[in-house]
């Protein structure tokens, strides 16, 4: 059954208990809530590319036709909830609103906020096709512009703790393969780098953003890898022979994943703590993908919104075929995980073993950080 693969594996077991037996104790949800910051791509966007004259965009329907109480769209690429919105559930608190919303403002601000954009990449010729859109850079200009915001509200020195004590999630870089190197055959990037050159430049590219991040304030950063690109229903679509998943965007993420984790390593090292956290996504796709029953799946080939093969082919819209049952469907559109599938992810971020979270799941984080 899916729920027992979710269980809290015994080495996240471990680590719970022995951060018990320091006199360390988890904190009611209440007092758990915390401000919590998003960056990176349409993964994690909220919303932001409503705002802006962009067409990657998801504020038609039938995206958000399962995101309560309206049942209509939101700008978030999914059927309903995304993972920030999952993550906003576990620590306690409201969902972020997208930074570009003209809602933000006053104790909403307190909450956090979401600065994702749909399209972007590590790089800033990612996504040069989507025209306007909030790349890493701006991202963070906004993070910075955000700070002096809320302290007008509640002075400098408080916001540095809200900052400091802030949960972050990043999630960026699969666009930097898919929306570029592999997005046309010889492509520029392609031209210019082989392909495990093009993953360590972009390797070292992110680890600049992660260190201004750091300098902005950042103390507690989740970074997830990338998922297995070559596995998606646009790829299969474009790409596959008999469904099997694309080997050259396989091998892209094979290469790409371990070198970001142990990037990440190297920074909590020059840091002196735990700043960085690395989320196996790729593993957690693998998991569906390999065994989609398990988890409750009829498929996870085929994207329950779309057309041509898997569903794979264009948008998302009113005029694509759409399941019935969109919790049967591991993918919601041609690149996107279901609201189910980003449940799961989420479960999996909460208190899944090694082999997901490096060094520590975010329940054991939580737990530490309470006593902070």
């Amino acid at each position: 059954m899916a729920s027992s693969s979710f269980q809290t594996p015994w080495p996240a077991l471990l680590a719970l208990a022995i951060v018990m037996s320091l006199g360390i104790t988890l904190a009611p949800r209440a007092e758990a809530a915390r401000a919590f910051f998003v960056f990176g791509d349409s993964l994690v966007d909220n919303g932001n590319n409503n705002y802006l004259a962009t067409t990657a965009r998801a504020d038609s329907p039938p995206y958000g036709i399962d995101y309560p109480p309206t049942h209509r769209p939101t700008g978030r690429f999914s059927n309903g909830f995304n993972i920030p919105d999952f993550i906003s559930q576990e620590i306690g608190s409201e969902s972020t609103l997208p930074y570009l919303s003209p809602e933000l403002g006053g104790q909403r601000l307190l909450v956090g906020a979401n600065f994702a954009s749909a399209g972007i990449g590590v790089l800033n010729d990612t996504g040069v096709q989507f025209i306007n859109v909030i790349r890493m850079y701006q991202q963070f200009e906004y993070f910075r512009q955000y700070q002096q915001r809320v302290a007008a509200l509640i002075g400098p020195e408080r916001t540095k703790k809200l900052v400091n004590q802030a949960l972050v999630l990043i999630t960026v870089g699969g666009n930097d393969f898919v929306n570029n190197y592999f997005l046309v055959p010889y492509s520029a990037r392609s031209r210019q780098y082989s392909l495990p050159n093009y993953v360590r430049y972009v390797i070292s590219e992110f680890k600049k953003l992660l260190m201004r991040l750091y300098d902005l304030g950042a103390r507690r950063v989740l970074v997830t890898g990338t998922g297995p690109l070559g596995c998606v229903p646009a790829e299969l679509a474009m790409r596959s022979r008999n469904g099997q998943c694309a080997a050259d965007l396989q091998q892209a993420a094979s290469l790409y994943n371990p070198q970001l984790v142990q990037m990440l390593k190297d920074l909590n090292k020059k840091y002196k703590s735990q700043v960085f956290i690395s989320a196996n996504t790729q593993q957690m796709h693998n998991d569906f993908i390999s065994n989609p029953q398990a988890y409750g799946f009829i498929t996870s080939k085929v994207a329950c919104c779309g057309q041509g093969p898997y569903n794979g082919i264009g948008l998302c819209t009113v005029a694509s075929t759409l399941c019935t049952n969109r919790d049967q469907y591991a993918f919601w559109d041609p690149f996107h995980p279901s609201q189910k599938a980003n449940r799961l992810i989420v479960q999996q971020i909460m208190t899944g073993s090694t082999k997901y979270m490096d060094p520590m799941n975010l329940s054991t984080i939580m737990a530490m950080d309470s006593r902070l």
